[in-house]
């Protein structure tokens, strides 16, 4: 896949041309957390995912407002007049501050293992710079099944939390996002929301999906069993068929609407 590097944005981007399907990964996430995803749905769609710059944000701008105005300028910036807006876990946080600002921009939503009411995050004293046998094991905790945790995606995290100036930003973030509740601001979101939730998923919880249903007035909540914090990653044909089923009857639904004005 390739990356574009232009004005500041990082992003790759698969069919210009098509219906924009956006995808904003979590705290220590990467391309690669989507890879399965955007195979399936490249041809149809043009999945999107900005890089988002957790890492290299001025420290006063680090934590969720910086992000979400990222957000809002790398949209602006490719001149998106309506996105179909996907995140996992603190890019699923982003994507609901995100519609509920400006909702006339998106029209559907998936969340998946996201922040925004309540998360266990990675444990006391995370990160714990040093020690690869604790991170290694954080790491599996994410997954149901721990073999899905990589040596490379442990080698990943295991770099970043040893970087301090990474590290730093990566506790500053994560402490915007637990004080970021948005449980009293739910309701404002009206356009079709999908929530993705694994039945294991032991960081946000099943009853933190339930409970997002409860609030966000036009949602859909399907779980997947044998299935942790990423459905996206660990169960990825299942969470693929689920989207595409999702977004396919949206489009009916907007021919129908077409169809009858």
């Amino acid at each position: 896949m390739r990356i574009f590097e232009t004005d500041g944005f990082k992003y790759i981007e698969t069919q210009p041309e098509k219906p924009v399907l956006l995808l904003l990964h979590g705290l220590f996430g990467a391309l690669s957390n989507f890879n399965e995803l955007i195979g399936h749905f490249k041809n149809k769609y043009n999945v999107v995912v900005p890089l988002l710059p957790i890492y290299e944000m001025e420290l006063e701008r680090t934590g969720l407002d910086g992000l979400l105005q990222y957000v809002k300028s790398f949209i602006a910036y490719k001149e998106y007049s309506k996105v179909h807006l996907l995140g996992n876990s603190l890019g699923g946080h982003i994507a609901q501050l995100y519609a509920l600002e400006c909702p006339d921009k998106v029209q559907t939503l998936t969340l998946t293992g996201s922040s925004g009411l309540f998360e266990s995050g990675m444990g006391d004293g995370y990160p714990r710079r040093g020690d690869k046998e604790y991170i290694a094991k954080k790491v599996e905790q994410t997954f149901y099944d721990p073999s899905v945790a990589s040596e490379n995606l442990i080698d990943e995290v295991f770099d970043t939390v040893n970087d301090r100036n990474k590290a730093i930003r990566i506790v500053l973030t994560a402490k915007t996002a637990l004080k970021h509740n948005l449980g009293d601001q739910l309701h404002s979101i009206k356009c079709p929301t999908l929530l993705v939730w694994g039945k294991q998923d032991s960081i946000t919880p099943p009853f933190v999906g339930e409970k997002f249903h409860e609030l966000i007035p036009n949602s859909q909540l399907v779980f997947v069993d044998l299935c942790g914090h990423a459905p996206m990653m660990e169960r990825p044909v299942v969470f693929n068929k689920i989207l595409n089923d999702f977004l396919q009857q949206y489009e009916v639904k907007q021919e129908e609407v077409l169809a009858s004005s």
